[in-house]
């Protein structure tokens, strides 16, 4: 088949696709959008409020403390995640023994669900704190760490195996030249892998950032918002506004909108800044 046939039967083939992504997302995201300026319970009754619910959600503390809490989360966990997962990469490049065992054990804790984990971890934290007379929920704070500890446990392994795949594809002859100039260790690594391993920067820092975001599961098992809503993040702010607040499903909404446009401009920024960073390498 030639390329003017595979171009003339393109539509065809991206056709369930298409389908598939305008009933998956476009159409409830729109709908989502819409709600988010009603005043309903199911979307049968349904009746346009105005900007009501966006009011509303900028009034309620709880919103703006989960938002800043989250960014707070999303910025400890993007440079915790990417620098251990990054010296771990390195580490299992250098050609030691049993290589390949250590990446398969660094990888599994990717492979457990999010609630799962979250209870397992908060036995393990309930266990430590109960000898200092202290539990997770007593305060805000030890459920923020908690779920940092949790996350890079979870998301090192997976950064891991992008970083190793980039720092794989260096050239050596590259990193020997470097060396025969005099180049120290440091300096091969900020001036040759660094600028190579960028497309690997670039994947990883997106991934880490936007779960950041959008974790959930996590934050339900391990503390559920306690003490007082004061270790929500975004996404169980919203569930428990949407579910647990009879009347509040238009504010639920409206926080959910805020929440998805928050996420997509972060994506785009920091795609922005680390193409820009590839592209000047």
């Amino acid at each position: 088949m030639t390329k003017k046939n595979l171009r003339a039967y393109f539509p065809i083939f991206a056709l369930p696709t298409f389908i598939a992504f305008l009933i998956g997302f476009i159409v409830p995201f729109g709908l989502g959008i819409y709600l988010s300026f009603c005043k309903f319970t199911t979307v049968n009754d349904a009746v346009p409020i105005g900007t009501k619910n966006y009011t509303d959600m900028f009034k309620d503390p709880e919103f703006i403390h989960a938002l800043w809490y989250t960014a707070a989360f999303a910025v400890v966990t993007v440079i915790t995640i990417n620098l251990f997962g990054f010296t771990i990469a390195m580490l299992l490049t250098k050609g030691i023994k049993g290589t390949n065992l250590f990446r398969t054990v660094f990888f599994m804790p990717n492979l457990i669900g999010g609630i799962v984990l979250g209870y397992i971890w908060q036995l393990i934290f309930n266990g430590i704190l109960t000898h200092f007379g202290l539990t997770l929920t007593y305060s805000e704070v030890y459920g923020f760490w908690g779920l940092v500890i949790i996350t890079n446990w979870q998301q090192i392994g997976y950064v891991m195996i992008i970083y190793i795949a980039g720092i794989q594809n260096v050239p050596p002859e590259l990193i020997e030249a470097a060396k025969i100039d005099g180049a120290t260790s440091f300096q091969v690594l900020r001036n040759v892998i660094l600028p190579m391993v960028m497309p690997s920067i670039t994947i990883c820092s997106f991934l880490t950032l936007t779960n950041g975001f959008k974790l959930f599961d996590q934050n339900l098992a391990l503390t559920n918002g306690l003490p007082g809503n004061r270790s929500e993040l975004l996404a169980l702010n919203i569930y428990n506004t949407f579910y647990g607040r009879v009347g509040y499903e238009g504010v639920g909404q409206a926080k959910a909108v805020v929440f998805s446009i928050i996420v997509g401009a972060l994506a785009v920024a920091q795609l922005t800044f680390t193409n820009k960073k590839e592209v000047q390498q």
